[in-house]
């Protein structure tokens, strides 16, 4: 017997209840039976016996510790881990560990209100009978994003933002002396001033910068940067330092360098590029050829520790969106001072190599020099020329493009993974606004920048990792080596590869999930050739795709699966790439008879080079969204042919044919039957008509929505 609450008589399981939801929310606290009473107002003697024969059990199952005769708290010694919360919208909260471990729930009440991404700390509560593990945060350790991106809404008494992405999940407070003059509807960017707490569960912030008018090409591509705490503007500080630099090359400068201005150089990149951070030279020497690959100079302009330097390491990367590039660098180094411009003396550091015709690697050196570009092309003019046409230096170019075959054959045959994917791009009018939208494939003009690049990348890493394994401390063990900064990548999860094998099965592919890193990799390469040009050719790509691991930056070499190489790192792209200049840095200190530098100090630089590379990669995925989203927003309610490039439990997505953008039919969009997600053979079933929609299937779709705000295209089937 208990007490009666709202008319109904309290039983065990109600005052179960009611007790978890106080001690749970007093985590670290010791409670007293007479604060509990009070606290839940069991006033009774019946119900106040039930709560105690209730803690007792509670106790015997170590979800509560005993304190004393009449005393209860929360056991939170089980376990204590660090790692990354992440929130739902529909409440189901997880706790990602640290160590790589399953995640854990987190109940709403016991998330202590952190938000998407941050680094928390948890205690996992004791396991009750017939309940799933659980965790309770109790310290938000680092928060993940302290700004937010959103539209505003400006009332009588107050304002708040609505915040894009799924980071907030509460409109954020403004008051309204902190708007800086923005109005209802404008897009901002808002900086945290006050985080949910037991006091208060509102997120208060203050305006920093009015982007302007929903829907504006910059505002929006402003925001997209602003939402992963990207920059969107130049310090003018750093600006000022760049015009400063003297970009005169002196004669003694020239006298300590080789000299590489007589010799046919040229840059290869797109048509629309302005910064030309790599060139190729070429010329005969006795039997061989002496390939120069020639890199911008970037650490002799930029001092470490520098203004220009600081803000660099900050960025670590170029961001490439849509319709713009935000350089890591200021404008005056990247298109200027640094950038291998044609008929210009320009600084390089390069690798000279002495190769054969099959591309045999007969000597090299590693030299700071001085080049003049006699030609810039773009790829589609060297494709061209590759092709038959006539042009300047055919000879020569045509001579790098059997070189790169024979360097990208061997690759292969070595164990590297082909992963030839195309690129969506847009053709962009003066206002910003998608005119045209199609893959960009590779080509031999691509290619043939691309293995030289390799070949340089590895040597050099090789150069020093080699180097340190060769050399024997005094005990006679092998010597530690010298710092340095690789590119790695990890082979494949056999947990991810067993996934692949099992999705994969239904359409007859066999994926290999153990065996030596070459016969992994070339089945993985049997696999996408097998699909090429099957219905299923995007699923098994993307899905192989996955199952690799992400390359990254590390002082720790494991050698890159992807590539096939044992040592590789990123020297060529110093203009957009800090890692790069890292690596340029360390070299020429190496070259120098310099000591070793500080390991844990780069391990860190790289940790935040990778990273920042993830972040602006999303970005860049984001505004591809938006101008496909942007492209299609004059298109609704007409018709294109398409074809089914996904399945999902919530209905099916498919990409027009002609222009390649893609949008979802959603599940309550499929007319006439209730469809059933058979996950195992990607396709969705008619329960009464048998209806089924296959991965690859080709359908008429018509654009029903194209919401720009939320950068979502909907279709829905076409009679």
């Amino acid at each position: 017997m208990g007490k009666k609450r709202g008319g109904k008589r309290l039983n065990k399981r109600d005052v179960a209840d009611a007790l978890q939801a106080l001690f749970q929310a007093h985590p670290g606290e010791t409670l007293s039976f007479k604060q509990i009473f009070k606290a839940l107002k069991f006033d009774t003697h019946p119900v106040k016996m039930l709560a105690i024969d209730v803690m007792e059990e509670m106790a015997w199952d170590d979800y509560l510790s005993k304190v004393g005769d009449s005393a209860y708290k929360l056991n939170l010694k089980t376990q204590v881990q660090e790692g990354t919360f992440i929130r739902k919208a529909n409440g189901k909260n997880s706790f990602q560990p640290d160590d790589g471990g399953k995640p854990v729930f987190v109940a709403e009440r016991n998330s202590m209100f952190a938000l998407n991404g941050d680094r928390v700390r948890v205690a996992y509560m004791a396991r009750r009978q017939n309940h799933i593990k659980e965790a309770i945060v109790t310290d938000i350790l680092e928060r993940k994003h302290d700004q937010a991106v959103g539209i505003l809404q400006v009332e009588k008494d107050f304002a708040f933002l609505n915040a894009e992405g799924n980071f907030f999940v509460h409109d954020i407070l403004i008051p309204k002396k902190k708007l800086k003059g923005g109005k209802t509807g404008e897009k901002a960017v808002v900086k945290i001033t006050q985080w949910p707490s037991a006091e208060s569960k509102n997120i208060v912030g203050e305006v920093i910068d009015v982007l302007g008018k929903q829907g504006e090409n910059n505002v929006e591509m402003h925001a997209i940067l602003a939402q992963y705490g990207l920059p969107y503007k130049y310090p003018k500080r750093v600006e000022d330092a760049a015009q400063k630099i003297n970009a005169e090359i002196s004669e003694e400068e020239i006298a300590r360098r080789e000299d590489f201005r007589e010799v046919f150089t040229c840059t290869i990149d797109p048509k629309d590029a302005k910064d030309f951070d790599d060139a190729l030279s070429i010329r005969k020497q006795n039997k061989y050829w002496e390939v120069g690959v020639h890199i911008a100079d970037v650490s002799h302009y930029v001092t470490e520790g520098s203004i220009i330097d600081r803000e660099a390491e900050e960025r670590a990367t170029s961001v490439y969106l849509v319709d713009r590039t935000i350089p890591m660098l200021p404008e005056r180094l990247c298109n200027f001072v640094c950038s291998l411009r044609p008929d210009e003396e320009k600084l390089c550091y390069s690798v000279i190599f002495v190769l054969d015709e099959e591309a045999n690697i007969k000597d090299w050196h590693l030299a700071h020099t001085v080049i003049k570009s006699n030609r810039r092309y773009a790829y589609e003019e060297v494709q061209e020329i590759l092709e038959g046409k006539d042009g300047d230096n055919a000879e020569e170019l045509r001579l790098l493009d059997k070189m790169a075959k024979k360097l990208r054959e061997r690759r292969f045959k070595n164990g590297a993974v082909k992963f030839d994917r195309e690129e969506l791009h847009f053709d962009i009018d003066d206002d910003g606004k998608p005119t045209r939208c199609y893959f960009k494939k590779s080509t031999d003009a691509t290619q043939l920048i691309e293995e030289f690049m390799l070949l340089a990348n590895r040597t050099v890493a090789g150069f020093i990792g080699k180097a340190g394994k060769a050399k024997k401390d005094d005990s006679g063990k092998p010597s530690k080596g010298k710092t340095f900064v690789y590119r790695i990548h990890d082979q494949p999860d056999p947990q991810k590869l067993e996934s692949l094998r099992t999705a994969l099965a239904p359409f007859g592919y066999k994926v290999k999930t153990s065996g030596t890193k070459g016969a992994i990799s070339k089945n993985l390469n049997n696999l996408m050739e097998e699909a090429q040009g099957e219905r299923e050719q995007k699923l098994v790509e993307t899905l192989t795709l996955r199952a690799m691991m992400k390359a990254k930056y590390s002082t720790h070499n494991i050698g890159h699966y992807g590539l096939a190489f044992d040592y590789y790192t990123h020297f060529t792209s110093p203009i957009r790439r800090y890692p790069d200049t890292m690596v340029h840095r360390l070299l020429t200190r190496y070259q120098d008879g310099g000591r070793s530098v500080n390991q844990d100090h780069y391990e860190e630089l790289c940790e935040h080079c990778s990273q920042m590379e993830q972040t602006a990669q999303n970005a860049e995925r984001d505004s591809i969204k938006y101008k496909m989203v942007e492209f299609m927003a004059d298109k609704v309610g007409m018709e294109f042919d398409a074809h089914i490039s996904g399945v999902q439990s919530y209905g099916l997505y498919c990409e027009i044919d002609d222009n390649h953008c893609e949008g979802l039919v959603g599940m309550h969009d499929l007319d006439g039957d209730y469809y059933e997600f058979d996950e195992r053979n990607y396709c969705l079933v008619g329960r009464r008509h048998h209806q089924k929609y296959q991965l690859g299937d080709a359908v008429r779709i018509k654009v029903a929505r194209a919401n720009i705000e939320k950068r979502q295209l909907d279709f829905i089937l076409a009679d």
